[in-house]
């Protein structure tokens, strides 16, 4: 299995691996579609997968098909609750039998648990991994009475994206203390393009063209609008374009129409299209 691709931008992955040889808690910062889930996918094989895996964990390596996944995502939502990351009672014929949840199984297994926009996750859930990002590392599990002390490999890594969540659903202090944090934002116009060409397919010139929208279209954020436009929708847009899509109607599908549902923002990004593909 080869690499998931990811083009580094600064020392992520050295603090990264830095951090997982201590065993620190990590928090990916950034907006949306800028590259937070491919870089912990990256990361991943990189610890686990690579040849290193052995010299990293301090032993040899299993055979590939008995090791456990090495990264359980969650994507958290409002209704994820402490019970859906930990597990609960299940009735199997006449029997009640336990199961995991994702968390619990990260745990128990060793792999690296990706809590993914976690600030959207219901609060109970928050205070649920505080005891797993100490020194106990442990994490109780009320309804069997266990306190499940964590697989050496273990690693619990949370994402959220600071601009864009309310005061409301910002993280506490008392669990962002908790992490070190890596910021992330969308790259420069040529670095992108690199990223852009080598996932969607498309030649350079086009590749570097869905840059310089991204690089536009995020300076309308200097006139109130917040989010911008993410990588992977220029990315999409160049899929779109690969497959015989013309490159201003796949810019209306893949950006001009999912940015926003505002008149006023859609006309504003179509208009850098029209500039950007005459």
């Amino acid at each position: 299995m080869s690499a998931p691709y990811y083009l580094p931008l600064a020392d992520e992955i050295a603090v990264f691996e830095a951090a997982y040889r201590s065993r620190l808690p990590v928090l990916l910062k950034g907006p949306t579609g800028c590259g937070k889930t491919r870089f912990i996918e990256h990361m991943t094989w990189r610890l686990f997968e690579a040849l290193s895996y052995g010299e990293e964990c301090g032993e040899e390596a299993p055979p590939r098909e008995d090791r456990p996944h090495p990264l359980v995502t969650v994507s958290c939502h409002e209704d994820l609750t402490a019970t859906d990351l930990v597990g609960r009672f299940l009735l199997r014929g006449d029997e009640t039998v336990w199961q995991d949840g994702p968390l619990t199984h990260a745990v128990r297994q060793g792999a690296i648990c990706y809590l993914d926009e976690i600030v959207e996750a219901r609060k109970d859930t928050t205070v649920l991994i505080h005891s797993l990002t100490d020194h106990r590392r442990v994490l109780p599990i009320d309804k069997t009475g266990e306190l499940l002390a964590a697989h050496p490999d273990f690693l619990l890594v949370i994402s959220y994206n600071p601009g864009y969540q309310s005061i409301l659903k910002d993280l506490k202090t008392s669990t962002r203390q908790r992490f070190v944090s890596l910021d992330f934002d969308y790259p420069e116009r040529d670095v992108e393009a690199t990223i852009i060409a080598h996932e969607s397919g498309v030649d350079d010139e086009a590749a570097d063209r869905l840059a310089a929208i991204g690089v536009k279209v995020r300076h309308l954020r200097e006139h109130g609008f917040e989010e911008g436009v993410s990588t992977r929708l220029l990315i999409y847009a160049g899929e779109l374009m690969r497959h015989g899509i013309a490159a201003r109607r796949a810019c209306d599908i893949a950006i001009v129409q999912t940015v926003s549902d505002d008149a006023n923002v859609q006309k504003a990004v179509a208009d850098i299209v029209d500039v950007i593909w005459p």
